[in-house]
């Protein structure tokens, strides 16, 4: 039996103290980077994972209590090799229903043609992102919100840095196109363990994606090393995220 709080009750008003610091954190992050303005229209991409299902949570309660709108829709790549039990599919409507996030499911091909039968973490990225990027360019939207997390930016950052000799990293607002559209990440500030703990406390309908390398690619051997730093200063992450300079990172103020 399922003992975990159901997700109505943070939309209903109920939110503890600590699920109301990582809203208003996420919040922090978008301001300090200018991520969203007003009416502004904002496509989540959405993997059906627990990052990018508590990103949508929190930038559709935090609508609730500002003075500007934006609008919200969702996209969900279900990968044809690797589909989403149909079970899972009405959760997760019904979950950006709940959150008034109207969500678009494409069945998209996970190993395309064009890979000539090659297959990695950049290119399914890359795939990803092309229909990302399609679907954006139809709607005429120009932000698409990624859950990538603090724990994300400073794995990146060691992976760059070890193996590619470059201090460099995601940034919190990525330009693609001379500044016609642009990747956010509000979680950009958010700990890992923080929307790990709100899929262990609430119903959420995390459905982890299928990933071939999810055990074995670089990125998740950093993770172990990243927790062994953290237990000789527990603000490591903060310290690598601090290190950057996203000064540029900042998209412009609306006129």
């Amino acid at each position: 039996m399922d003992e975990r709080l159901p997700y109505q009750d943070l939309i209903d008003g109920d939110i503890p103290p600590w699920v109301m610091r990582f809203i208003k954190g996420v919040g922090k992050a978008i301001n300090r980077y200018r991520m969203i303005q007003k009416n502004d229209e904002v496509i989540i991409a959405a993997s059906g994972g627990k990052d990018s299902l508590a990103l949508a949570l929190a930038l559709s309660l935090r609508r609730k209590w500002l003075p500007v709108t934006y609008t919200l829709k969702a996209v969900m790549i279900d990968w044809i090799e690797h589909p989403i039990p149909p079970e899972y599919k009405e959760k997760l409507r019904a979950y950006f229903s709940a959150l008034d996030i109207d969500l678009i499911i494409f069945e998209e091909h996970q190993f395309p043609e064009s890979f000539n039968g090659d297959f990695n973490c950049y290119l399914c990225a890359r795939n990803r992102r092309r229909i990302l990027f399609q679907y954006a360019e139809k709607e005429n939207a120009k932000l698409i919100a990624m859950g990538h997390h603090l724990d994300d930016l400073a794995e990146t950052t060691l992976m760059n840095l070890c193996f590619r000799a470059s201090f460099s990293t995601m940034l919190p607002v990525q330009e693609f196109f001379e500044r016609k559209m642009h990747i956010i990440r509000p979680l950009i500030e958010t700990r890992e363990n923080v929307t790990r703990r709100l899929a262990e406390c609430y119903d959420i309908p995390v459905i982890k994606p299928v990933c071939p390398y999810d055990q074995t690619n670089v990125r998740a051997r950093l993770k172990p090393i990243i927790s062994e730093l953290s237990h000789i200063d527990k603000l490591t992450r903060e310290h690598i995220y601090n290190a950057h300079d996203f000064s540029v990172s900042v998209l412009p103020e609306k006129q």
